[in-house]
């Protein structure tokens, strides 16, 4: 956790991101280290912890389950590789059938490989096994989708899962503690409410904004591993 207090709120995802990169000084110089966004909105926080720590910046794909009538409300999220994970509580007290949970499932899937293609065209995945991984979001509400991300890490293999956000609820922080090796907060506010009243400018991050970001940190690190492909330097 950072030393230092922090003021809220964040001006927007850049400077929570610097911020959050400082507090991970301690990953500088570790070879085996990967940040993973979350997109859309992990993406420039984690743009700035990937600069801040020199290492490679790549996705972690995942889609929130909405609970039906209630779209803003977890009920689970699932990531690439078929991972799901479920809001146990949320879904029984909604009395949420499994064929409702299936097809919000089905539909978010679709979304999940429409992203893919769309934010990392013909650049193949990352390697994640034996990986150090940074999972990094804008902020957390339930951590369903950040729980989902955790999850299929450990399926892959990946040695060390350190989550990385600007800001959380703390019951939700206690909980990712438990299922990873580190979290790294740097604002627990209470009452939380919502992220978004912790930034100034929260406004939506675009497909376009993912990729260009995407290709500036690939073409940094390439630049930085003598021209290597990323996708090639992490296998």
């Amino acid at each position: 956790m950072p030393h230092t207090q922090i003021d809220l709120p964040f001006s927007d995802r850049s400077e929570a991101g610097r911020l959050l990169g400082e507090a991970l000084e301690a990953y500088i110089g570790r070879t085996d280290t990967l940040v993973l966004a979350l997109p859309r909105g992990g993406v420039p926080v984690a743009f700035e912890v990937a600069e801040a720590i020199g290492a490679p910046l790549d996705l972690m794909l995942v889609r929130k389950l909405g609970a039906p009538g209630q779209e803003e409300l977890a009920m689970g999220a699932i990531a690439t590789g078929g991972i799901r994970v479920l809001n146990p509580e949320i879904v029984r007290g909604l009395h949420i059938s499994d064929q409702t949970i299936d097809a919000v499932a089905n539909r978010e899937e679709q979304e999940l490989r429409r992203r893919d293609k769309a934010y990392r065209g013909d650049r193949p995945p990352p390697e994640l096994r034996d990986r150090c991984i940074v999972l990094v979001d804008d902020g957390l509400a339930t951590g369903a989708t950040m729980r989902a991300a955790v999850a299929a890490l450990r399926q892959n293999g990946s040695s060390r899962i350190v989550v990385a956000v600007p800001v959380a609820p703390t019951d939700t922080v206690t909980t990712l503690r438990k299922e990873t090796d580190e979290v790294v907060c740097l604002a627990m506010p209470e009452p939380y409410y919502a992220i978004g009243l912790w930034y100034r400018n929260f406004a939506q991050v675009t497909d376009q904004e993912v990729r260009d970001l995407l290709t500036r940190a690939h073409l940094r690190w390439s630049h930085e591993t003598d021209g290597t492909d990323l996708g090639q330097s992490v296998a």
